[in-house]
Protein backbone atom coordinates (compact mmCIF):
# COMPACT_ATOMS: atom_id res chain seq x y z
CA UNK A 1 0.00 0.00 0.00
CA UNK A 2 2.81 2.37 0.90
CA UNK A 3 5.56 2.36 -2.21
CA UNK A 4 8.87 4.80 -2.33
CA UNK A 5 10.09 4.72 -5.81
CA UNK A 6 13.11 6.86 -6.54
CA UNK A 7 13.13 8.03 -9.92
CA UNK A 8 16.39 9.98 -10.26
CA UNK A 9 19.27 11.26 -7.67
CA UNK A 10 21.22 14.66 -8.88
CA UNK A 11 23.84 15.99 -6.83
CA UNK A 12 22.68 14.30 -3.40
CA UNK A 13 18.96 15.60 -4.07
CA UNK A 14 16.40 13.03 -5.09
CA UNK A 15 12.84 12.90 -7.32
CA UNK A 16 10.57 10.13 -6.05
CA UNK A 17 6.88 8.90 -5.64
CA UNK A 18 5.54 7.73 -2.68
CA UNK A 19 2.21 6.21 -2.98
CA UNK A 20 -0.57 6.42 0.00
CA UNK A 21 -4.04 5.35 0.39
CA UNK A 22 -5.07 8.85 -1.12
CA UNK A 23 -2.99 9.50 -4.13
CA UNK A 24 0.58 9.64 -4.80
CA UNK A 25 2.88 12.42 -3.47
CA UNK A 26 5.55 13.47 -6.00
CA UNK A 27 8.57 14.31 -4.04
CA UNK A 28 10.24 16.62 -3.22
CA UNK A 29 7.43 17.85 -1.44
CA UNK A 30 6.71 20.67 1.16
CA UNK A 31 3.79 19.92 2.95
CA UNK A 32 1.20 22.63 4.57
CA UNK A 33 1.04 23.03 8.39
CA UNK A 34 -2.87 22.64 9.30
CA UNK A 35 -3.07 22.21 12.98
CA UNK A 36 -6.52 22.00 13.78
CA UNK A 37 -7.66 20.18 10.57
CA UNK A 38 -7.74 23.56 8.02
CA UNK A 39 -4.69 25.95 7.35
CA UNK A 40 -5.40 29.27 8.44
CA UNK A 41 -6.81 31.85 6.09
CA UNK A 42 -7.61 29.61 2.80
CA UNK A 43 -10.28 26.62 2.21
CA UNK A 44 -9.11 23.20 1.09
CA UNK A 45 -10.23 24.33 -2.42
CA UNK A 46 -8.21 27.08 -2.84
CA UNK A 47 -5.17 24.94 -1.16
CA UNK A 48 -5.49 22.38 -3.85
CA UNK A 49 -5.28 25.10 -6.58
CA UNK A 50 -1.70 26.33 -5.03
CA UNK A 51 -0.68 22.68 -5.73
CA UNK A 52 -0.68 21.41 -2.49
CA UNK A 53 -0.42 17.29 -2.87
CA UNK A 54 0.40 16.71 0.98
CA UNK A 55 -1.30 18.31 4.45
CA UNK A 56 -0.01 18.20 7.95
CA UNK A 57 -2.55 17.95 11.03
CA UNK A 58 -1.33 18.24 14.72
CA UNK A 59 -2.28 15.35 17.00
CA UNK A 60 -1.81 17.46 20.23
CA UNK A 61 -4.27 20.01 18.82
CA UNK A 62 -6.90 18.00 17.73
CA UNK A 63 -6.96 15.56 20.62
CA UNK A 64 -7.50 18.36 22.94
CA UNK A 65 -10.06 19.83 20.67
CA UNK A 66 -13.00 18.72 19.18
CA UNK A 67 -11.25 14.94 20.43
CA UNK A 68 -10.06 12.12 18.54
CA UNK A 69 -13.03 10.67 19.12
CA UNK A 70 -15.18 13.00 17.73
CA UNK A 71 -13.04 13.15 14.05
CA UNK A 72 -13.19 9.16 13.81
CA UNK A 73 -16.70 9.54 14.41
CA UNK A 74 -17.20 12.10 11.78
CA UNK A 75 -15.60 9.89 9.39
CA UNK A 76 -11.78 10.83 9.95
CA UNK A 77 -9.56 13.72 8.86
CA UNK A 78 -10.46 13.16 5.40
CA UNK A 79 -13.94 13.66 5.78
CA UNK A 80 -13.87 16.25 8.88
CA UNK A 81 -11.75 18.73 6.93
CA UNK A 82 -12.77 17.63 3.44
CA UNK A 83 -9.33 17.37 1.76
CA UNK A 84 -9.19 14.82 -0.22
CA UNK A 85 -5.65 14.53 -0.67
CA UNK A 86 -3.10 12.69 1.60
CA UNK A 87 -2.41 13.96 5.07
CA UNK A 88 -0.09 13.55 7.77
CA UNK A 89 -0.06 14.12 11.56
CA UNK A 90 2.58 14.41 13.84
CA UNK A 91 2.70 12.22 17.29
CA UNK A 92 1.96 15.48 19.68
CA UNK A 93 5.53 15.07 21.07
CA UNK A 94 7.06 18.58 19.91
CA UNK A 95 3.65 20.46 21.39
CA UNK A 96 3.60 18.39 24.74
CA UNK A 97 7.33 19.37 25.51
CA UNK A 98 6.74 23.01 23.80
CA UNK A 99 3.26 23.82 25.08
CA UNK A 100 3.05 23.23 28.49
CA UNK A 101 4.55 24.98 31.20
CA UNK A 102 4.92 22.19 33.46
CA UNK A 103 5.09 18.58 32.26
CA UNK A 104 6.48 15.29 33.97
CA UNK A 105 9.16 13.42 31.65
CA UNK A 106 9.78 9.77 32.49
CA UNK A 107 10.68 7.16 30.80
CA UNK A 108 6.58 5.40 29.88
CA UNK A 109 5.37 8.98 29.20
CA UNK A 110 4.62 12.74 29.82
CA UNK A 111 2.32 13.56 31.78
CA UNK A 112 1.52 17.75 30.75
CA UNK A 113 -1.42 20.15 31.24
CA UNK A 114 -3.58 22.00 28.24
CA UNK A 115 -2.58 25.52 27.02
CA UNK A 116 -6.43 25.38 27.13
CA UNK A 117 -7.87 25.30 30.68
CA UNK A 118 -4.69 23.73 32.34
CA UNK A 119 -6.37 20.19 32.54
CA UNK A 120 -3.84 17.03 33.35
CA UNK A 121 -3.30 15.01 30.63
CA UNK A 122 -1.38 11.73 29.83
CA UNK A 123 0.87 10.54 26.60
CA UNK A 124 3.00 7.71 25.84
CA UNK A 125 3.45 6.08 22.88
CA UNK A 126 0.52 3.45 22.55
CA UNK A 127 -1.92 6.53 23.33
CA UNK A 128 -0.37 8.74 20.52
CA UNK A 129 -0.62 5.61 18.45
CA UNK A 130 -4.01 5.33 19.00
CA UNK A 131 -5.21 8.70 18.78
CA UNK A 132 -3.13 8.98 15.77
CA UNK A 133 -4.91 5.56 14.26
CA UNK A 134 -8.63 7.21 14.84
CA UNK A 135 -7.50 10.28 13.38
CA UNK A 136 -6.98 8.56 10.23
CA UNK A 137 -4.08 10.35 8.28
CA UNK A 138 -1.79 8.32 5.84
CA UNK A 139 1.40 9.33 7.52
CA UNK A 140 1.91 9.26 11.07
CA UNK A 141 4.82 9.47 13.46
CA UNK A 142 6.72 8.22 16.21
CA UNK A 143 5.84 9.49 19.48
CA UNK A 144 9.56 11.29 20.50
CA UNK A 145 11.49 13.44 22.73
CA UNK A 146 12.61 16.46 21.32
CA UNK A 147 14.97 17.92 23.44
CA UNK A 148 17.51 21.50 23.73
CA UNK A 149 19.86 21.13 20.59
CA UNK A 150 22.84 22.00 22.62
CA UNK A 151 21.80 20.27 25.90
CA UNK A 152 24.52 16.89 25.67
CA UNK A 153 23.24 14.92 28.86
CA UNK A 154 19.57 15.93 27.91
CA UNK A 155 19.90 14.66 24.71
CA UNK A 156 21.97 11.33 25.56
CA UNK A 157 18.09 10.67 27.60
CA UNK A 158 15.96 11.75 25.38
CA UNK A 159 17.59 9.52 22.35
CA UNK A 160 17.20 6.39 24.37
CA UNK A 161 13.46 6.98 25.04
CA UNK A 162 12.84 8.14 21.51
CA UNK A 163 14.15 4.41 20.27
CA UNK A 164 12.38 2.95 23.13
CA UNK A 165 9.07 4.57 22.21
CA UNK A 166 9.60 4.04 18.73
CA UNK A 167 9.39 0.26 19.16
CA UNK A 168 6.73 0.72 21.26
CA UNK A 169 4.85 2.78 18.31
CA UNK A 170 5.53 0.06 16.17
CA UNK A 171 4.30 -2.93 18.37
CA UNK A 172 1.65 -0.53 18.74
CA UNK A 173 0.51 0.05 15.48
CA UNK A 174 -2.06 -1.83 13.78
CA UNK A 175 -3.53 -0.55 10.81
CA UNK A 176 -1.97 -1.33 7.55
CA UNK A 177 -3.35 1.91 6.08
CA UNK A 178 -1.28 4.25 8.10
CA UNK A 179 2.23 4.90 7.46
CA UNK A 180 4.36 4.63 10.84
CA UNK A 181 7.78 7.06 10.26
CA UNK A 182 10.21 7.12 12.98
CA UNK A 183 12.14 10.03 13.99
CA UNK A 184 15.71 10.35 14.64
CA UNK A 185 16.97 12.57 17.21
CA UNK A 186 20.12 14.17 19.16
CA UNK A 187 20.58 17.26 18.68
CA UNK A 188 23.78 18.94 17.42
CA UNK A 189 25.90 15.86 18.69
CA UNK A 190 27.08 13.98 15.45
CA UNK A 191 27.42 10.60 17.42
CA UNK A 192 23.96 11.05 18.95
CA UNK A 193 22.65 11.43 15.25
CA UNK A 194 24.53 8.56 14.07
CA UNK A 195 23.48 6.51 16.64
CA UNK A 196 20.13 7.49 16.49
CA UNK A 197 19.72 7.21 12.70
CA UNK A 198 21.58 3.68 12.61
CA UNK A 199 18.52 2.87 15.24
CA UNK A 200 15.90 3.92 13.60
CA UNK A 201 16.97 2.49 10.27
CA UNK A 202 17.02 -0.67 11.59
CA UNK A 203 13.26 -0.76 12.53
CA UNK A 204 12.44 -0.97 8.64
CA UNK A 205 9.52 1.27 9.21
CA UNK A 206 8.08 2.86 5.94
CA UNK A 207 9.85 5.94 6.09
CA UNK A 208 11.85 7.92 8.68
CA UNK A 209 11.82 11.19 9.78
CA UNK A 210 14.36 13.94 11.06
CA UNK A 211 13.74 15.90 14.48
CA UNK A 212 14.72 18.49 16.37
CA UNK A 213 16.14 20.40 13.77
CA UNK A 214 15.13 23.78 13.08
CA UNK A 215 14.68 24.74 16.89
CA UNK A 216 17.17 27.48 17.35
CA UNK A 217 20.48 25.70 15.73
CA UNK A 218 22.48 27.28 13.01
CA UNK A 219 22.07 27.20 9.92
CA UNK A 220 25.41 25.12 9.52
CA UNK A 221 24.48 22.75 12.02
CA UNK A 222 20.86 21.98 10.73
CA UNK A 223 22.67 20.92 7.41
CA UNK A 224 25.65 19.20 8.83
CA UNK A 225 23.28 17.20 11.13
CA UNK A 226 21.11 16.43 8.05
CA UNK A 227 23.40 15.47 6.11
CA UNK A 228 24.77 12.99 8.68
CA UNK A 229 21.32 11.49 9.08
CA UNK A 230 20.81 10.71 5.24
CA UNK A 231 24.08 9.29 4.64
CA UNK A 232 22.23 6.52 6.81
CA UNK A 233 18.89 6.23 6.22
CA UNK A 234 18.05 3.73 3.73
CA UNK A 235 17.91 5.21 0.41
CA UNK A 236 14.69 3.12 -0.49
CA UNK A 237 12.37 5.00 2.31
CA UNK A 238 10.99 8.48 2.19
CA UNK A 239 13.38 10.63 4.33
CA UNK A 240 10.85 13.93 6.57
CA UNK A 241 13.13 16.51 7.51
CA UNK A 242 10.69 18.36 10.21
CA UNK A 243 9.88 21.94 10.49
CA UNK A 244 11.65 23.47 7.72
CA UNK A 245 10.01 25.77 5.10
CA UNK A 246 12.28 28.88 3.77
CA UNK A 247 13.42 28.64 0.50
CA UNK A 248 16.76 28.62 1.09
CA UNK A 249 16.42 25.86 3.89
CA UNK A 250 14.69 23.26 1.27
CA UNK A 251 17.32 23.86 -1.27
CA UNK A 252 19.43 22.59 1.20
CA UNK A 253 17.21 20.52 2.56
CA UNK A 254 17.11 18.66 -1.09
CA UNK A 255 20.33 18.45 -1.48
CA UNK A 256 21.07 16.85 1.44
CA UNK A 257 18.78 14.07 -0.09
CA UNK A 258 15.50 15.33 2.08
CA UNK A 259 12.26 14.37 0.27
CA UNK A 260 9.40 15.57 2.41
CA UNK A 261 8.94 18.66 4.37
CA UNK A 262 6.93 20.70 6.55
CA UNK A 263 6.23 24.25 8.23
CA UNK A 264 3.95 26.66 9.55
CA UNK A 265 6.49 29.35 8.38
CA UNK A 266 4.63 30.85 4.76
CA UNK A 267 1.39 31.15 6.45
CA UNK A 268 2.32 32.92 9.35
CA UNK A 269 4.47 35.19 7.83
CA UNK A 270 1.15 35.75 5.31
CA UNK A 271 -0.87 36.60 8.68
CA UNK A 272 1.62 38.72 9.51
CA UNK A 273 1.78 40.86 6.35
CA UNK A 274 4.88 39.24 5.05
CA UNK A 275 5.53 37.49 1.31
CA UNK A 276 7.86 35.11 0.36
CA UNK A 277 10.12 35.23 -3.00
CA UNK A 278 12.65 33.32 -4.67
CA UNK A 279 15.19 36.39 -3.74
CA UNK A 280 13.96 37.50 -0.68
CA UNK A 281 11.00 38.18 1.98
CA UNK A 282 9.05 41.53 1.14
CA UNK A 283 7.22 43.61 4.05
CA UNK A 284 3.87 44.35 3.01
CA UNK A 285 2.97 46.81 5.16
CA UNK A 286 6.27 49.14 4.27
CA UNK A 287 5.22 52.27 2.96
CA UNK A 288 7.95 51.79 -0.52
CA UNK A 289 4.39 49.65 -1.70
CA UNK A 290 2.13 51.96 -1.34
CA UNK A 291 1.36 52.97 -4.96
CA UNK A 292 2.83 50.18 -6.20
CA UNK A 293 1.08 48.74 -9.10
CA UNK A 294 3.29 46.11 -9.62
CA UNK A 295 2.11 42.33 -8.02
CA UNK A 296 4.16 40.23 -4.81
CA UNK A 297 5.90 38.59 -7.59
CA UNK A 298 5.95 39.42 -11.23
CA UNK A 299 6.97 35.88 -11.96
CA UNK A 300 4.21 34.04 -9.82
CA UNK A 301 1.02 33.20 -11.42
CA UNK A 302 -0.53 32.53 -8.45
CA UNK A 303 -4.36 34.45 -8.06
CA UNK A 304 -3.17 37.05 -5.71
CA UNK A 305 -0.29 37.69 -8.13
CA UNK A 306 -2.18 37.78 -11.26
CA UNK A 307 -5.14 40.12 -9.76
CA UNK A 308 -3.80 42.68 -7.46
CA UNK A 309 -1.15 44.89 -6.54
CA UNK A 310 1.52 45.47 -3.78
CA UNK A 311 -0.33 48.53 -3.15
CA UNK A 312 -4.06 46.87 -2.76
CA UNK A 313 -1.98 44.01 -0.93
CA UNK A 314 -0.20 46.96 1.65
CA UNK A 315 -3.67 48.87 1.91
CA UNK A 316 -5.48 45.19 2.88
CA UNK A 317 -2.52 44.53 5.81
CA UNK A 318 -2.64 48.33 7.44
CA UNK A 319 -6.67 47.82 7.75
CA UNK A 320 -5.74 44.51 9.25
CA UNK A 321 -8.59 42.67 6.62
CA UNK A 322 -8.73 39.11 6.25
CA UNK A 323 -8.65 38.94 2.88
CA UNK A 324 -4.87 40.12 2.69
CA UNK A 325 -3.92 37.24 5.24
CA UNK A 326 -5.69 34.70 2.69
CA UNK A 327 -4.11 36.36 -0.38
CA UNK A 328 -0.50 36.19 0.76
CA UNK A 329 -0.95 32.67 2.02
CA UNK A 330 -2.42 31.97 -1.21
CA UNK A 331 0.73 33.63 -2.37
CA UNK A 332 3.25 32.16 -0.11
CA UNK A 333 2.48 28.08 -0.78
CA UNK A 334 1.96 28.77 -4.24
CA UNK A 335 5.84 29.70 -4.24
CA UNK A 336 7.26 27.29 -2.04
CA UNK A 337 5.19 24.71 -4.15
CA UNK A 338 6.28 25.82 -7.65
CA UNK A 339 9.83 25.69 -6.21
CA UNK A 340 9.52 22.24 -4.93
CA UNK A 341 8.40 21.46 -8.80
CA UNK A 342 10.79 23.36 -9.82
CA UNK A 343 13.53 21.25 -8.17
CA UNK A 344 11.74 17.99 -8.86
CA UNK A 345 12.28 18.84 -12.82
CA UNK A 346 16.23 19.39 -12.22
CA UNK A 347 16.40 16.87 -10.22
CA UNK A 348 15.13 14.34 -13.45
CA UNK A 349 16.85 15.84 -15.66
CA UNK A 350 20.07 15.65 -13.97
CA UNK A 351 21.60 19.25 -13.81
CA UNK A 352 20.13 19.85 -9.86
CA UNK A 353 24.26 21.36 -9.14
CA UNK A 354 23.65 23.99 -11.70
CA UNK A 355 20.16 25.65 -10.69
CA UNK A 356 21.16 25.08 -7.01
CA UNK A 357 23.94 27.43 -7.43
CA UNK A 358 22.11 29.95 -9.13
CA UNK A 359 19.32 29.98 -6.53
CA UNK A 360 21.84 30.59 -4.24
CA UNK A 361 23.61 33.24 -5.98
CA UNK A 362 20.21 34.86 -6.18
CA UNK A 363 19.14 34.42 -2.32
CA UNK A 364 19.37 38.00 -0.41
CA UNK A 365 20.77 36.83 2.61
Amino acid sequence: MFDFKLLATSHGARAGEFVTPHGVIETPVFAPVGTNATVKAVTPEQINEVGTSLLLANTYHLYLRPGHEIVHNQGGLHRFMNWAGPILTDSGGFQVFSLSDSNKIDDDGVTFYSHIDGSAHRFDPEVAIEIQNKLGADIIMAFDQCPEPYDRKNNEKALARTHDWAVRCRNAHRNPKQALFGIVQGGTFADLRQESASFIAQLELPGNAIGGLSVGETKEELNTMTRIVTDILPSNKPRYLMGVGSPIDLVYGVENGVDIFDCVLPTRLARNAAAMTRTKQLNMKNAIHSNDNKPVDEDCRCYCCKHFSRAYLRHLCKAKEILGATLLTIHNLHMLHTLMADMRVVILNGSFEKWKNSFVDGWEK
